[in-house]
């Protein structure tokens, strides 16, 4: 394989329109404010232009989507046109995806992306009625977005035509390995032309990925610019000890002191999900919950709510944490702690990114302190540990002296004031520090 690193000093990040990407695409990146590319787009857009296999590398929240979308479509700008015949919109482009929300957050981007083209897509997965689907692909369209299952089902009624897709993109591959889907994948990758581009993207990069390259990609360009279980640097994490064992009251205290909007709560079940979106829902905050057991219909009516301001908070489980991509994520909270140390990593990977701030809150009882521990080894990060004092407002002096952090905190991570706050409350017992950095380090100390 062909490697690129991300420290070569040839590496620059130029403006998207030095790749020479078509004026259509350009005047949509102008018009959602994107400059320069990402790491992973200025690896991947070009390769790809020139026809080259790629396997890309990197973490959520870094562009990983535009990397092949932008690319494919102006390959097939050529092939655009007019016409209501289904003959003159062959699919050309196949993205195959693990999960029927990123099957759809891949498809919006889609639309966003080539909306100044009368280029056709569409988006196949489960949970939604088989026969409206064939309906759709009779029509025709050069890029479709499916996850293998769905697919598979199409294929297996004929509802669906492979002889002509000159581009194949696995999406999430990892995830893909994770879930069992690579069978289905090796079934559809068989009734592709061998003469195609095959495009392979994943959060990490494993043994089992780059073993999946060799069976499907031809001397592929490869770019890893993951850094293994990272805070983004657009992030400010925190932490709050409850006491009196009521998070939930801790958590309607969060959500009023700072007036959040647009946050993400995660829990670690279904039925605390449920508990939680009710409670708040009760205490009249503007919230729904999403999960495994949520049919997809009831998915996509949260997940619009959501995106159009109608939701403030969105709780979630982590079933759906790395599907979520949604844009201006303003905070996420871990009402429960993850035991899953990466869990935590993919859950805060929901804001701050694309450059844009973001805050990652947690809540912890006393016993919860060594899954903290765990996360702050993983991520060689240290998480500010504030006490939770008080929700009354009564009593005005620890009241304030609670609400201050939070709004800091909510505020952003460029906010001084947060900064300062955590050097005058923050008590700071340098044993416990040594120890802590002792443990990031790989040591046996602990505070």
């Amino acid at each position: 394989m062909n490697q690129i690193s991300i420290f070569d000093k040839d590496v620059k990040l130029n403006s998207f329109s030095s790749f020479g990407l078509d004026d259509s695409i350009l005047s949509v990146l102008n018009e959602i404010g994107y400059i320069k590319p990402t790491l992973i787009q200025e690896s991947a857009i070009p390769n790809i232009l020139e026809g080259f296999d790629f396997i890309g590398a990197a973490q959520t929240g870094t562009g990983k989507t535009a990397a092949f979308i932008l690319p494919i479509i102006n390959k097939l700008i050529p092939f655009a046109n007019n016409s209501v015949s289904p003959a003159r919109h062959l699919l050309r482009s196949l993205i195959l995806v693990p999960t029927r929300e990123l099957a759809d957050q891949v498809y919006e981007c889609i639309k966003l992306y080539s909306k100044n083209t009368k280029l056709r897509s569409l988006v196949l997965f489960g949970g939604v009625d088989l026969e409206q689907q064939k309906d759709l692909l009779h029509k025709g369209c050069e890029i479709l977005v499916a996850t293998p299952g769905r697919l598979i089902a199409h294929i297996n009624q004929k509802n669906i035509s492979l002889i002509n897709v000159d581009t194949l993109v696995l999406d999430e591959a990892d995830r893909m390995l994770d879930m069992g889907f690579i069978p289905d994948v090796d079934r559809i990758v068989g009734m592709l032309p061998k003469n195609r581009q095959s495009l392979l993207f994943s959060a990490t990069f494993s043994e089992g990925i780059r073993k999946l390259g060799l069976t499907y990609l031809k001397d592929p360009v490869e770019a890893d610019v993951t850094v293994p279980n990272s805070i983004a640097d657009t992030v400010q994490q925190i932490s709050y000890k409850i006491f009196n064992n009521d998070k939930y009251a801790a958590m309607l205290f969060l959500i009023r002191s700072a007036g959040m909007k647009h946050a993400i709560v995660f829990t670690n079940t279904k039925i605390g999900a449920n508990k939680l979106a009710s409670y708040l829902s009760l205490n009249k905050v503007n919230t729904d919950c999403i999960h495994g057991d949520k049919t997809q219909k009831e998915r996509i009516r949260i997940l619009n709510d959501f995106k159009l301001g109608e939701l403030d908070i969105l709780v979630a489980t982590d079933v759906v944490a790395r599907g979520l991509d949604i844009v201006g994520i303003s905070c996420v909270i871990n009402f429960d702690i993850p035991h899953n140390a990466e869990d935590y990593v993919h859950r805060i990977g929901r804001t701050g990114r694309a450059n844009k701030e973001g805050s990652a809150i947690s809540l912890y009882y006393q016993e919860e302190d060594i899954y903290l521990l765990e996360i702050e080894k993983l991520t060689k990060s240290i998480i500010p540990r504030l006490d939770f004092c008080c929700n009354d407002k009564n009593d005005s002096i620890h009241y304030d002296r609670c609400r201050k952090p939070i709004i800091l905190a909510y505020n952003g991570i460029r906010n001084v004031g947060f900064k300062d706050y955590l050097n005058n409350n923050h008590t700071v017992d340098t044993n416990k520090i040594t120890a802590k950095i002792a443990f990031l380090l790989g040591g046996s100390g602990r505070s």
